[in-house]
């Protein structure tokens, strides 16, 4: 922090541009940060000898990374207070050289940089005005000054970096927008995080940047929930791939990416489904049917007869009874047959126990008639006079004897193939085939199916689809599994990625409108805690379930207990598209109102009519001129999934996609096919309000005549 000598003089260098002056702090922070990383890369040359050693070099390669991945953006803005003090914020925190260690750079995360993003001139915030500083390398290429002092207004934070940023062409990867968050956004980026949040929010909103600014933002304000990684899930591989490179510049390691169907990393969806079986799978009553089918496998308890060093014992049904009971509450089912086996070990070394010891009593019984008898003879025999009686065996076994017992039992394999054949061990997805494949299973386990529905549900393939896939984790979860081991040295989100019990700190779901009730249970299993954000616009589902507002899509696993938000303003789609999107909401039967577009791109959307012979030779054309004109950007295709394999051919070196897999991803330029028909698809109307949104600046639309 420093003292802003322009606002102290009231006065500007006339010798120093506002470029030059931030290209001068510019260059201090980079060597700043330049010390640091070197300082870090020394420490990391040292060996690590031990666990300690370990973890404190794990800690030391993260900072060093976050400094490694600041050199782009390191400086981004700046707060000049009513107080003269300026503060510049940037991608990561630094301090000055010294034994002040007074703050040079304020990360953007920081309370301390909040009034960056929601200062305005009617809420100042204390600051007089806000710089948005543009870099290319190390370069400083311009500023942006807002005066908050009520003498000029605008309705975006930063208007020109942002409308300049949305500007640029895509490069198929998403970028961080840490310069330029509004403050709708960043509200809801700072929100606590104590339970499910919900954000409603359409296209062009910035929900993708919301909620991965947000895992960055919770992970830097709250590290214990680094110890635990986040998970972010998203709708496709393609949309996880297009957003892979934001949380690694943001300097965040401790999270994992996944979408629903490869949460399970050992499982592979094998095929695809109709949507009929698609929407019965993915309700929440399959949840039940497999607590109920899961309780009804575990053994009756009854008298068990157990053979041990050529003698039988038998463990009283009572006995029995309570081991069972013990051992299943609270408990999965193969832990609860791990606890009961050693209840079980227990109750047979008591046996043998007592059978020894009732054999010695009677052993002893039968010596003291004996000695009784000799001392009758020895009272008469004056030879040995009076002497005491007694024996020494008393039949009692020593605590160590009992704990060797116990241990060679616990070793056994003959006792442990008669626990394995009294409660065997269940495999999660033999059992499921079973269960999903045996009709007399579903109409008593899942009463509230139809006929209609179970025969449909019996009659699927082999090979997994999508929905199999939370039934399978809730049927893992049920059944309970070991824990692989950890590597030594192995990163958190390493060891997450691999544990399907893993339990994390936080969750943050992108198109969580897709998500079945099935797949929220999914997500709850992972977060019990339930400190969760979803983003999503309901308005753009496209998936088989019949959810049409967010209460419906969370009642299952949140019940009431969940907090919504909303952005309501859309910086990336033009006006002149989204001025095409109102009866398109209406047919889709939205209840909300579609977001307030801010910009313009000046260029209309445009149509052209062809027939469908016309359709594979035009659509190359247009796409050929679109890519002329943007050909330092990207240019998508959308057209109905029946279409797809005739156009593949010959629109080359651009991703043709369905309006489903086209969600969440963005182009300067979309050529849209066929609108109609992908408007008759299933909830199509949704479908059609994703298709129209991808792009930044130019819509094409062919029309086909039928």
């Amino acid at each position: 922090m420093r003292r802003n000598s322009a606002l102290d003089n009231g006065t500007a260098d006339p010798r120093r541009s506002a470029v030059a002056e931030e290209q001068e702090f510019l260059d201090v922070a980079t060597a700043r940060r330049d010390r640091l990383a070197d300082h870090l890369r020394a420490e990391l040359s040292a060996e690590a000898l031990d666990a300690v050693e370990q973890a404190r070099q794990r800690m030391l390669r993260q900072q060093y990374e976050e400094l490694r991945r600041a050199s782009e953006g390191l400086v981004f803005g700046r707060l000049d207070g009513l107080d003269g003090t300026v503060r510049h914020v940037g991608r990561i925190g630094l301090r000055n050289d010294g034994e002040d260690g007074e703050p040079l750079l304020v990360d953007w995360r920081a309370p301390a940089a909040r009034p960056f993003y929601t200062a305005t001139a009617v809420d100042p915030q204390g600051q007089a005005r806000r710089r948005h500083i543009r870099t290319t390398g190390s370069a400083v290429v311009g500023v942006d000054d807002e005066p908050l002092d009520g003498t000029m207004t605008a309705e975006l934070v930063g208007e020109g970096a942002l409308l300049a940023a949305l500007d640029q062409r895509r490069t198929g990867r998403m970028a961080t927008a840490i310069s330029t968050l509004q403050r709708e956004q960043d509200d809801i980026i700072r929100a606590e995080a104590t339970g499910p949040l919900i954000v409603q929010g359409g296209p062009g909103t910035g929900k993708t940047v919301v909620a991965l600014h947000r895992v960055a933002y919770l992970l830097f304000t709250h590290r214990a929930m680094a110890d635990q990684a986040v998970l972010v899930l998203g709708p496709s591989p393609r949309f996880l791939e297009y957003i892979a490179q934001v949380l690694p510049a943001l300097g965040e390691t401790a999270v994992v990416s996944a979408t629903c169907d490869t949460l399970l990393s050992n499982v592979r969806v094998g095929r695809d489904e109709s949507r009929f079986v698609a929407e019965i799978k993915g309700r929440a009553l399959w949840q039940p049917a497999l607590e109920n089918y899961v309780t009804s496998l575990l053994p009756r308890p009854r008298a068990l007869k157990l053979r041990w060093e050529g003698e039988f014992h038998v463990i009283p049904a009572a006995a029995v009874t309570q081991a069972v009971a013990s051992a299943v509450q609270g408990r999965p089912y193969q832990h609860a047959r791990t606890a009961f086996a050693e209840q079980l070990h227990h109750l047979l070394a008591e046996a043998v126990i007592e059978q020894r010891k009732a054999l010695m009593d009677e052993m002893e019984e039968g010596f003291e008639d004996i000695l009784a008898r000799v001392d009758k003879g020895m009272n008469n025999d004056r030879h040995f006079g009076s002497s005491s009686s007694g024996s020494d065996v008393d039949g009692l076994f020593s605590e160590d004897e009992i704990s060797d017992l116990r241990l060679r039992i616990a070793g056994n394999a003959t006792i442990a193939r008669f626990v394995e054949a009294w409660w065997p061990t269940l495999d999660a997805e033999t059992l499921l085939r079973e269960f999903l494949t045996d009709r007399t299973l579903l109409a008593r386990f899942a009463p509230r199916l139809s006929p209609e529905e179970i025969a449909a549900v019996s009659a699927e393939p082999a090979p997994w689809a999508s929905s199999d896939i939370p039934l399978l984790d809730a049927l893992a979860d049920l059944l309970g599994e070991g824990e692989a081991p950890q590597p030594q040295g192995e990163f958190v989100a390493d060891h997450a990625r691999r544990q399907r019990g893993w339990v994390y700190g936080h969750i943050v779901i992108d198109e969580a409108q897709e998500l079945s009730e099935m797949q929220w249970q999914m997500v709850l299993r992972r977060c019990p805690s339930r400190s969760i954000t979803a983003v999503g616009d309901i308005d753009q589902a496209e998936a088989a379930h019949r959810h049409t507002t967010w209460g419906q899509a969370v009642q299952a696993a949140f019940g009431d207990r969940w907090t919504a938000a909303e952005l309501t303003i859309c910086y990336r789609t033009p006006r002149e598209v989204m001025d095409l999107t109102e009866p398109v909401l209406k047919n889709a039967g939205s209840h909300n109102a579609p977001p307030r577009a801010v910009r313009s791109a000046g260029i209309a959307p445009w149509t052209l009519t062809v027939t469908p012979a016309e359709l594979a030779d035009t659509a190359a054309r247009a796409l050929r001129q679109l890519r002329q004109r943007w050909h330092d950007g990207m240019v998508g295709v959308i057209a109905p999934a029946d279409r797809i394999a005739e156009l593949l051919p010959v629109l080359d070196d651009v991703p043709v996609l369905t309006a489903t897999q086209a969600k969440g991803l963005e182009w300067d330029a979309t050529l849209l096919i066929d609108a109609q028909g992908i408007a008759a698809e299933p909830r199509g109307w949704n479908g059609l309000y994703v298709a129209l949104t991808r792009c930044t600046q130019e819509l094409g639309q062919l029309i086909l005549t039928h």
